[in-house]
């Protein structure tokens, strides 16, 4: 969480330094926005690649857990549907077998 934090304050600061410059340079209105999120962006790209793919291994390592603990909880209540039908299916036999004895 904190990767992601400080990942998100830098591009914050970033896009905060690109409207300041470009005001600075007369951009006003919605020129100044558009200009200064292209910009940010711009250089977030650049300058934020190595905390960008540290946040990215974390994430990945954290949705691999998440995954793998849906997995094996799905798996655990596979197995009990199929149990519970195999149960239900012999039950279903006996009584068969049962009507056709009378």
């Amino acid at each position: 969480m904190r990767t992601g934090l400080a990942y998100t304050a830098a591009r914050i600061l970033i896009l905060a330094v690109a409207l300041v410059l470009l005001s600075l340079a007369g951009a006003r209105g919605i020129l100044l926005l558009a200009l200064a999120f292209v910009v940010s962006a711009l250089a977030s790209y650049v300058l934020l690649s190595k905390q960008r793919e540290t946040m990215a291994g974390v994430l990945n390592r954290r949705l691999s857990k998440a995954t793998s603990k849906v997995t094996g909880k799905a798996a655990e209540f596979r197995g009990r549907i199929e149990g519970g039908a195999a149960v239900e299916d012999e039950t279903e036999e006996d009584e068969t077998g049962d009507r056709a004895a009378r």
